[in-house]
């Protein structure tokens, strides 16, 4: 029978979440499972739906010695899974056990009699599993938790202060492994709450893996709304949302478990063989990630065929072999030098491209069909160039013609503000 105890000092990290649907999926999966609540908010027995009144039989009484095990679990409506509950009453334990002889090994003493009064009886054990939840604290429930556990499964968030609280964790369990329980071993790490969308998760993650190798689980249990959900229905995951991420989390997640069983002789002589606790320390090095998101298109602008209605878009993406060589005529240069541009002659703009060239890149081919020799001057006209006009670069590198410059005295043009 293996005992684990799911532990972390640090509240709302996933405890009762993992206790509960990691023991819904061993049952499915035909193990026999107790989960133990040993918080005395009692947030495992409300999300299986069991309420109890102050003085039933629960942990507290357990705890209390006024009762014992068997007759204090209680059956749920997932075949295989027994609650052993808790109430209100739990939170003045720590307060009465406080000179209480022994008091770290009460639940220890109470499961160990309650499987040999089974095995007496039955000649097995009575659980196959036994999962208790701790409360969110280092206190005598904790304790007691993890005394009576072999095995301590860290639940951890994937943010920062997981990697800090890690560190005391570690020093409490090795603690007591050398004065209480000398079987206790962290036998996992259970990344909780995981976002892959986020670099931190991915950091965190990351950082678990490297300083615990092979102690860390290969799926980690992502963001899922279901399963916070799920305890208002006073369900599991696998009752409320069986075809969730969740529920498809925690079940892979059972599978590591009983990949686990060859350390229990007495399990894998009744289930048969498993894997080797190596098949997880190898899975454990692979990072469960979501799928990535697609890659946005880029918005394809029109071409502005008013300014420049011989240029299309894919004249500036072709290359020079896919374009066809065109025969086009040199241009006429305007007749008058002192000409300057106004907002109410539409056909002034037509008569200057040098400002419109500069938004589009023309094609090689169109380019060159207007060559500057002597003999194409002679067929346009002398042409004076403006006082005003800077001067023509020599080296044809720059492509790209400048803009004429205005008169200190005149406006700013509004269409000048698109180029």
């Amino acid at each position: 029978m293996r005992r684990i105890a799911l532990i972390n000092q640090k509240g709302g990290v996933g405890k009762t979440t993992s206790t509960v649907n990691l023991g819904a999926a061993l049952a499915l999966e035909g193990r026999r499972v107790v989960v133990v609540d040993l918080d005395p908010q009692a947030n495992l027995s409300l999300h299986l739906d069991v309420q109890l009144r102050s003085g039933e039989p629960s942990s507290y009484t357990v705890l209390l010695g006024n009762g014992v095990v068997e007759t204090a679990l209680r059956d749920t409506k997932t075949k295989g899974l027994r609650l052993l509950a808790a109430n209100i009453d739990l939170s003045g334990a720590e307060l009465e056990l406080s000179n209480a002889f022994g008091r770290e090994m009460i639940l220890r003493d109470a499961l160990e009699q309650w499987e040999q009064r089974h095995r007496e009886a039955h000649g097995e054990a009575p659980a196959d599993y036994v999962l208790l939840d701790c409360p969110p604290s280092l206190g005598l429930l904790s304790v007691n938790g993890l005394v009576a556990a072999h095995e301590a499964v860290v639940v951890v968030q994937t943010e920062f202060f997981a990697l800090q609280g890690m560190t005391k964790l570690v020093e409490v369990v090795q603690l007591l492994r050398r004065r209480l329980n000398p079987k206790l071993d962290i036998a996992a790490i259970l990344p909780c709450l995981y976002d892959n969308r986020t670099k931190l998760a991915r950091e965190v993650l990351g950082e678990l893996r490297a300083h615990f190798p092979g102690k860390v689980f290969a799926r980690a249990v992502a963001k899922n709304v279901k399963l916070a959900e799920a305890p208002s229905y006073g369900q599991t995951i696998f009752e409320y949302a069986p075809e969730s991420s969740g529920a498809s989390d925690y079940r892979e997640l059972a599978r590591e478990l009983i990949a686990m069983e060859a350390r229990d002789s007495e399990l894998a002589e009744r289930y048969g063989s498993t894997a080797p606790p190596e098949v997880v320390v190898a899975r454990a090095e692979q990072v469960v990630t979501l799928k990535p998101a697609k890659p946005r298109r880029a918005k394809r602008s029109a071409p502005d065929t008013a300014t420049n209605p011989a240029t299309n878009v894919a004249d500036v993406t072709t290359t020079e072999a896919e374009v066809a060589p065109t025969q086009s005529t040199p241009r006429e240069e305007p007749s008058s030098a002192t000409t300057e541009p106004s907002h109410s002659a539409p056909s002034e703009i037509d008569a200057a491209p040098e400002v419109d060239s500069a938004s589009v890149k023309s094609p090689p081919q169109a380019e060159a069909s207007a060559p500057n020799t002597p003999e194409a001057s002679a067929a346009t006209g002398p042409t004076t160039t403006p006082p005003s006009a800077p001067q023509a670069s020599a080296h044809a590198a720059d492509e790209f013609e400048e803009l004429p410059e205005l008169p200190p005295e005149t406006e700013f043009l509004p269409r000048y503000v698109d180029l």
